[in-house]
């Protein structure tokens, strides 16, 4: 037999015995004879390196190191989910829900809510693709490499598969797994870990993957994304998941009413410490995608899903002190520091009090018995004071009057919780915070600057502002610490590239109390310029889509500021962008204005966002599906069959990404 048919029976066969195994848990071999067939396999491969395969059963020991893990764009946003821990707010839900579908009648899915780190999944021609973790739901970071060593990860896909899809699922590391590990690590006189879900996560991001392949890590798979799948419903998708080899726990029910969904939740609110591995709710969506199409999103959740957070473990603790930490807009958060107590696996030594109101409203003194718990399991939180355990020697906490950075007066606004600094351009932690939120990620992005290096650089006079930046030079930067030649290249050339940020990104870096993403967009669409912005009214700020008389305030407060003037005229100068891109135009190609674009298929060279961004700036817009209305689809890579067959029936343009860059002499 040719050594190159030997390699592919084996690797056909190992994938099915590893499908048994890890999936149907029906082992029909040994693992002895299980190892010996991959010693077979990896011999052959090793003599014959020409038959290489990234999705080879024998990559699952892992062995690749991955120095940096590069950035890759989510084909659709990895969009996080309303909370809820009451079934009144449930019901307010489904009231809402009920509100737009009209009399529409819809059921249920009830999903337990697996407590991991979130994945995404990119299956071409039943083969596995890349894997990235969810980063900031737009963009993530790629661990291909370390995923295909998760046996619970299919390489190769069975049945009748789609030809080119996403599916998202949970990285979880069971009770079992994760108490081995800390039984290893005890041994060599190492720390044990201190949780199953921040040790998932922190697997992810190993360098070498075979200690990735070491860890018993699990996938559970529970999101379908893509299009013309042939699938019209959620519980559907997760039967047709779990037949193309994917691990899909069976615990998921279609409930056709609300009473069906609180009889599910009580019974996995008793029985969820029975399970094998965390999960911290369930997850509530509507059944019928079609259904989910027409509730929508909002900017940050999908209407048609909700997560119901089963109530958090608690413990009690000692307050020895509480100290204040200054945040990005000069609002001064108190933080309780606590004697160690473990709660959900987690040592807390610290919670937050939130405002001077809250410490008032507990009645909190240094020295007492406190109830703590994890807010959604995440943030520490004082909820409750035993107060019959109160040491006599218990001091009354008295609220800062001075900015612990500064010294600077501080100062409580009529109608506002929190105590502020108002010395923004003063405040060493205000500065370098402002910094840090000018280049993140979903700011101006800019590579190879992160937040230690924002810190070292105002530590050493060589930025003062998010305009100095532009003005760094290699010379200044080469002496500082861990600024070797190529690491100084790299973020001098990120600088540069941010230059070509959208004006909204960049409205939003300028870290204007209020104004976040969705705000940004709102506001260079209705003023096209920072110019228009500063001149625009009160009034005419106002008549702005989500934009109040807080955001407009801020909106005024910020450009009465003369030091805020110069800034931008600083950054503009350096030739950052504060015009959008319809006012300034491209070679004047106006030719987008109200045109319709259906956007399909995962592109090379820019995503689906900045293709979306390009398009509404210079006056089209982005739809869903296609129609006689349509003006171009614009088809990238795993376009959906049937929008072609559409597109092509009804005469519409179908164009690329070169085409459609060079039609706006990009």
């Amino acid at each position: 037999m040719e050594i190159k048919e030997k390699i592919k029976q084996l690797r056909e066969a190992l994938h099915e015995h590893n499908y048994l195994y890890y999936i149907l848990d029906t082992p029909k071999i040994s693992d002895f004879e299980f190892d010996q067939m991959l010693k077979a396999l990896q011999d052959l491969e090793h003599q014959c390196p020409e038959f290489l395969d990234p999705n080879s059963p024998t990559q699952r020991v892992g062995g690749g190191v991955t120095k940096n893990f590069k950035t890759q764009y989510h084909r659709s946003p990895m969009y996080s989910l309303s909370n809820t821990y009451s079934k009144e707010e449930l019901l307010q839900w489904v009231g809402r829900v009920q509100k737009t579908l009209g009399n529409e009648k819809f059921q249920f899915t009830c999903e337990l809510k697996y407590d991991g780190a979130s994945i995404s999944l990119t299956y071409k021609e039943g083969k596995f693709l890349r894997g990235v973790t969810r980063g900031d739901g737009v963009q993530g970071d790629d661990v291909s490499l370390n995923l295909r060593t998760i046996p619970t990860i299919p390489l190769e896909l069975k049945g009748d598969y789609p030809d080119f899809f996403e599916i998202r699922g949970e990285i979880v590391l069971p009770f079992e797994g994760f108490k081995a590990i800390n039984q290893q690590r005890i041994k060599l006189g190492e720390e044990p870990f201190m949780n199953p879900r921040n040790t998932a996560s922190g697997s992810l991001k190993l360098q070498d993957s075979k200690l990735v392949a070491e860890r018993p890590l699990e996938c559970f798979l529970y999101a379908l994304v893509g299009e013309d799948l042939g699938i019209d419903s959620q519980i559907v998708g997760l039967e047709k998941a779990r037949s193309w080899g994917f691990k899909v726990p069976k615990t998921a029910i279609v409930a056709a009413t609300v009473e069906e969904v609180f009889r599910y939740l009580d019974h996995w609110d008793q029985h969820r410490f029975d399970l094998p591995y965390e999960i911290d709710g369930v997850v509530i969506k509507i059944n019928r995608f079609d259904q989910q199409d027409a509730l929508g999103y909002t900017a940050k959740s999908p209407r048609w899903a909700i997560a119901f957070k089963f109530q958090a473990e608690q413990a009690v603790t000692q307050l020895k002190s509480v100290s204040y930490q200054v945040g990005r807009t000069g609002a001064i958060t108190p933080v309780a520091n606590l004697s160690p107590v473990l709660l959900s696996g987690t040592t807390i030594k610290r919670a937050s009090l939130h405002n001077a109101d809250q410490i008032e409203k507990l009645a909190l003194r240094i020295g007492d018995f406190v109830y703590v718990e994890k807010g959604g399991e995440i943030i520490p939180k004082i909820i409750g004071v035993d107060k019959e355990s109160r040491p006599p020697q218990s001091a009354k906490i008295i609220f800062i009057t001075h900015c612990p950075e500064c010294q600077f007066e501080l100062v409580k606004e009529d109608g506002e919780a929190q105590h502020y600094c108002k010395n923004q351009f003063g405040c060493p932690t205000q500065i370098v915070a402002k910094i840090q939120h000018f280049i993140s990620r979903k700011s101006m992005d800019i590579d190879g600057l992160g937040n230690e290096t924002v810190a070292l650089l105002y530590e050493n006079n060589l930025i003062s502002n998010i305009a100095d930046l532009y003005l760094l030079n290699k010379n200044e930067l080469l002496p500082l610490d861990r600024m070797a030649d190529k690491s100084v290249d790299n973020l001098l050339q990120g600088i540069e590239a941010s230059k070509n940020k959208s004006f909204a990104k960049v409205l939003f870096g300028l870290g204007i109390r209020y104004i976040g993403e969705t705000v940004a967009k709102k506001l260079v669409k209705a003023f096209s310029s920072i110019d228009l912005i500063r001149e625009a009214s009160r009034e005419e700020l106002i008549e702005v889509d989500e934009i109040g008389d807080r955001i407009a305030d801020s909106l005024l407060d910020f450009f009465n500021d003369e030091r805020n003037i110069l800034l931008i005229e600083q950054l503009r100068q350096q030739g950052v962008q504060f015009e959008s891109l319809d006012k300034k135009g491209f070679n004047n190609n106006t030719q987008l204005k109200d045109e319709k674009f259906v956007i399909s298929g995962v592109f090379k060279n820019i995503s689906r966002e900045d293709l979306r961004e390009k398009i509404e700036s210079m006056g089209g817009t982005v739809v869903g599906s296609i129609s006689a209305k349509t003006n171009y689809l614009l088809a990238g890579e795993g376009i959906g069959p049937s929008k072609k067959v559409k597109a092509e029936k009804l005469g519409i343009p179908i164009i690329d990404e070169s085409t459609f860059l060079n039609m706006i002499k990009v």
